[in-house]
């Protein structure tokens, strides 16, 4: 049985909804898929971007059918409903990635600032290869260098809550994403 959407307020703002749990849940088996099938037989890590990433770097973990390890790095970008262009390194590698093929698991890209950022900190680690696996990406709103490699869906430049997805630190713990209601 399917529940419902409906509108949520997180603060002083309102969402509707945008991606249901199923639809996420089954992105989310096909990137499994496609991610255990490109690295059967290498040394794979995945490094985990917190706070977002955590709900889908769990479903993914669950999804994934070859070995592997997984770590996780923290870093804050965003204040309120827009990105502060900063990014401030707040947790940092723990895991050796030297000569491993390594996926980032990001929640969303959308500027690509924190991503660049991520990027060539992991990179300095000498992995063997370093690829980028996000849950949403906005490519309007992207700026980066480095576009992810797996996507699970493109969506508009809209600020979105949910599954990860924080308002000001709320609403990371809703099953479903949500869109601003304009």
């Amino acid at each position: 049985m399917q529940k419902h959407l409906t509108l949520i307020q997180i603060h002083d703002k309102n969402f509707i909804p945008f991606i249901d749990k199923p639809q996420i849940q089954n992105k989310i088996c096909e990137i499994g898929r496609e991610l255990s099938n490109n690295y059967q037989g290498h040394e794979l890590v995945f490094i985990s971007i917190l706070n977002g990433s955590f709900m889908f770097a769990s479903d993914l973990m669950k999804q994934i059918t070859i070995p592997c390890e997984i770590s996780f790095v923290k870093v804050k970008s965003y204040q309120g409903t827009s990105s502060t262009e900063r990014v401030d390194e707040l947790i940092g590698l723990n895991t050796n990635i030297e000569k491993k093929s390594v996926v980032i698991l990001e929640d969303i890209v959308d500027t690509g600032i924190t991503m660049n950022k991520v990027y060539s900190y992991l990179n300095s680690f000498n992995p063997s290869s370093l690829k980028i696996c996000s849950l949403l990406f906005k490519p309007e709103a992207f700026k980066g260098k480095h576009k992810p490699d797996f996507v699970g869906f493109t969506i508009p430049n809209k600020f979105v809550v949910g599954f990860g997805l924080d308002y000001n630190e709320k609403g990371r713990n809703l099953e479903d994403i949500y869109q601003l209601k304009e």
